[in-house]
């Protein structure tokens, strides 16, 4: 599902900015800031899912350092917004001047945000475009309240709790300090009033850069009707500038994801341990163990077990299924089946309802009938296994011959032995057996006992010929004389015993 398929909500918007064009030189990476991932999106992608359900007619997102991987993104997650480049990075007021000179005739408020934003929630976007409305303003600026403003530029507000500065805190006074209300850096106003301001926004300043806040200290000098909306959640408005805030938001965003699934009656052992992305969906009464792992567009259903130790990635898990410590990717796992443990599901994998893959089995682009069994220690690759089959330990699905993957059907009720190598193409019938050993290469018909292996041959007393002077030497001549001795121990008791009574014996003692 793309971000433009996310369901209405009130408080739309005319059109969207995204400012994504930075280089983010404090994350120590070759990758675009924007697109470093978090919770299954991008730091970009979560700023774009917060502000889809506002239904703008236009989504621009500025974009600079690294411009081809970023909208090689947006044609992936947001194929309707388009990219616009600042060819030099001036600030972030000359990056909004890029992208409204880029859109055409807007009717409503332009939202402004920044790219690297990824706890931005839907709700706190509506509430702030609402707020707008209702008050009236030319602009509002998302705030927040937080323990700790340093660093952060400070609003400041009139006696009647109208906006009238954003302060830096370079240039903020002791008072101005101690304010703990902040510029989260997320703006909705008149787009021609925006844009009109923008063209004055000068760079005088340390950066020599133009900024997006002076725009607020422009329009309030003109005497227009300037707002500030506090989110309710000051975790919404934290930006990513490292590796450690990178971190930090992914541990709030997965506390968020997991609390929520809590509340939906999923039972999460372990939230410290459990990690689940934004686009998974767990239904109630699942259950998931310490160190499990949900990922990309997995889905579980209701009453199945995950973990503990076990990654799911865009895996299908049905009803009461189990996976028990493996790692899935692109699977589908059925009702009542179960996984593992130290089981390797690749893409491709299908299990039936009550299949089982076991302990140390790798499958990939198979499928897995109802009520079969692949218990433990096989490699089953490009194959069909039918309903209520066995394969036995040890068994090799052999689908490469060096240059192409070839296929195997195993049918219904098949018992394949232990230690089997099915060479494919091949096909094993409904019904049929393979010896244990057996290197099959070619088809088994249904019902039959396929033998493929040499008659074994006891070379005698090879280890005392070729392996003298060895413990293992010397143990089968222990065996031999414990053998020996107890042959001679049987023929003496044979010939100490009395012969036994014949007939006419037991007829005349009667």
């Amino acid at each position: 599902m793309t971000l433009q398929d996310t369901p209405t909500t009130d408080g739309a918007v005319g059109a969207v900015v995204v400012l994504a064009a930075g280089q983010g030189t404090r994350m120590r990476s070759r990758m675009p800031k924007v697109l470093h991932p978090i919770g299954g999106r991008s730091l970009l992608g979560h700023v774009l899912a917060a502000a889809a359900p506002l239904r703008a007619a236009q989504t621009v997102v500025v974009v600079g350092s690294g411009r081809e991987a970023v909208a090689e993104h947006l044609s992936a997650v947001a194929p309707g917004a388009l990219p616009v480049v600042q060819e030099e990075q001036l600030g972030s007021g000359h990056a909004a001047a890029v992208a409204l000179d880029a859109l055409t005739e807007v009717t409503g408020a332009v939202l402004i945000l920044n790219g690297d934003a990824p706890l931005l929630r839907e709700e706190t976007l509506t509430a702030l475009v609402r707020a707008h409305q209702q008050a009236g303003d030319v602009l509002t600026v998302l705030t927040a309240e937080v323990a700790d403003p340093t660093g952060l530029g400070r609003i400041v507000r009139d006696a009647g709790g109208a906006v009238r500065a954003i302060v830096e805190e370079r240039d903020a006074d002791d008072t101005q300090r101690a304010i703990r209300e902040v510029n989260a850096g997320v703006y909705v106003g008149d787009a021609a009033a925006v844009r009109e301001a923008l063209t004055r926004v000068g760079a005088a300043n340390d950066q020599g850069e133009q900024y997006l806040t002076d725009v607020l200290g422009l329009l309030v000098a003109d005497g227009a009707p300037v707002g500030g909306h506090r989110a309710a959640d000051p975790d919404d408005t934290l930006g990513c500038n490292d590796q450690r805030e990178l971190a930090a938001r992914r541990r709030t965003m997965n506390d968020r994801v997991i609390d929520d699934l809590m509340r939906a009656g999923v039972v999460v052992v372990d939230p410290q341990t459990t990690w689940v992305d934004v686009t998974v969906e767990v239904a109630a009464e699942v259950v998931l163990h310490p160190g499990t792992q949900l990922l990309g567009a997995t889905t579980v259903g209701a009453g199945a077990v995950v973990g503990p130790d076990s990654t799911l990635v865009d895996t299908e898990v049905g009803d009461g299924a189990s996976v028990v410590r493996s790692h899935v990717q692109l699977a589908e796992i059925g009702p009542a089946a179960t996984v593992g443990p130290f089981s390797y599901l690749r893409p491709g994998t299908r299990l039936g309802r009550g299949a089982k893959v076991g302990a140390y089995v790798e499958t990939k682009n198979v499928e897995v009938g109802e009520g079969s069994k692949v218990p433990h220690l096989s490699y089953v690759g490009d194959a069909t296994i039918g309903e209520h089959s066995n394969i036995g330990a040890a068994t090799v699905f052999v689908n490469y011959d060096g240059v192409a993957k070839h296929r195997t059907t195993v049918g219904d009720h098949v018992r394949i032995g232990s230690d089997t190598m099915l060479v494919a193409p091949v096909t094993v019938g409904d019904g049929a057996y393979t010896a244990a050993g057996s290197v099959i290469t070619t088809d088994v018909p249904p019902g039959a006992m396929a033998v493929a292996r040499a008659r074994q041959r006891n070379v005698g007393g090879w280890v005392a010929r070729r392996r003298p002077g060895t413990p293992g030497a010397e143990a089968a001549a222990a065996a031999d004389d414990a053998a020996a001795a107890a042959t001679d121990t049987r023929t003496t008791e044979s010939a100490d015993r009395p012969p036994a009574a014949t007939d006419d014996d037991q007829q005349g003692r009667s």
